[in-house]
């Protein structure tokens, strides 16, 4: 740790406690970030910290949908994004007016949206999800009812696979990180680490033709398909000494820092959100000392948009 780094450690250490602040971070957030956060954790897990936090400010080190979903599940709470420029490929490919149109087109349909969408989207859904429960809310829905799930279609493809739901309808949305790793990186690297276990999130854009090669026997490797709070849970259990990694390249830091025996080697070097990278802790301090930037949905937006939430969360 640098000798500023270490200096803005102690000043975000002292104003979270003159302001009773809390902060959250992804794992795909930048390593100094990770280390000043007071909790680390996917979608759904910093979530669920939102909702039950005493803090009366929430600090969101994530991108800009995960600071609305926190807004929303604490509306008296003070919730801070460090840069607003933090978004998300995924959330910007389906709007409230698009959502609209495709509901028209299917009236008794429910709709399951994916936690990475605008707080508008959400609250035109019934339900929300994350990767790592999307199977379990949709198995929650009577199977003679059509879904309609978004915005990311190979989520969608390995959820509807999993299910075996024949009426689940897609939304054609990726993220631009996930869909940039294919099938043939994933094969390259796994003859090169043969011994190495394989992890895959549910995003990536090889998932539907990873999970055909496998079921058809083409790929001799079974994949561990997790959220990235999965992978976590997975590579501190497991007796295995290696593992391939296919997702965002930030959550190496934290695996690497809770299993320090362990190898862990990145599909692809370059799989970097640069969302995801846009805060710093220089914004951090700049977010807890200016009260920069205040995400606020509004009420009408945000009670819609909890019931969708809160009934993923019984789900989970």
């Amino acid at each position: 740790m640098t000798l500023v780094q270490s200096m803005h450690f102690d000043q975000i250490k002292t104003l979270k406690k003159e302001r009773n602040a809390i902060i959250l971070a992804h794992n795909y957030q930048v390593p100094e970030v990770q280390d000043i956060a007071d909790f680390i954790g996917d979608s759904l897990a910093l979530s669920r910290e939102a909702a039950r936090t005493d803090a009366d400010i929430i600090v969101f080190c994530g991108v800009h949908f995960m600071a609305e979903t926190a807004s929303i599940l604490c509306p008296e709470k003070k919730v801070l994004i460090p840069d607003l420029e933090a978004g998300c490929s995924l959330a910007s490919t389906i709007n409230s007016y698009e959502l609209k149109k495709w509901k028209e087109e299917h009236p008794n349909a429910v709709v399951v949206s994916y936690v990475n969408t605008s707080a508008e989207v959400k609250a035109l859904s019934d339900y929300c999800c994350t990767s790592s429960n999307a199977v379990k809310v949709v198995n929650s829905i009577p199977s003679g009812t059509e879904i309609l799930f978004l915005p990311d279609m190979f989520l969608g493809s390995y959820v509807g696979k999993v299910t075996g739901r024949k009426n689940m309808y897609v939304w054609p949305g990726e993220c631009h990180v996930h869909a940039g790793i294919t099938a043939a990186d994933i094969n390259n690297i796994i003859q090169k680490y043969n011994n190495a276990e394989f992890m895959i999130h549910p995003e990536c854009g090889c998932t539907s033709s990873t999970l055909y090669s496998l079921a058809s026997g083409d790929i001799s490797k079974k994949a561990h398909i997790l959220s990235t709070e999965g992978m976590m849970q997975y590579a501190k259990k497991s007796d295995s000494s290696e593992f391939v990694v296919a997702t965002e390249t930030g959550i190496m830091y934290r695996m690497k820092k809770e299993n320090p025996d362990k190898v862990f080697i990145p599909v692809k070097e370059n799989a970097v959100c640069k969302y995801m990278k846009k805060i710093t802790i220089e914004k951090v301090v700049d977010s807890l000392v200016l009260d920069q930037y205040e995400v606020k949905v509004p009420k009408h937006i945000s009670d819609r948009a909890r019931t969708a939430i809160e009934r993923m969360l019984l789900i989970s």
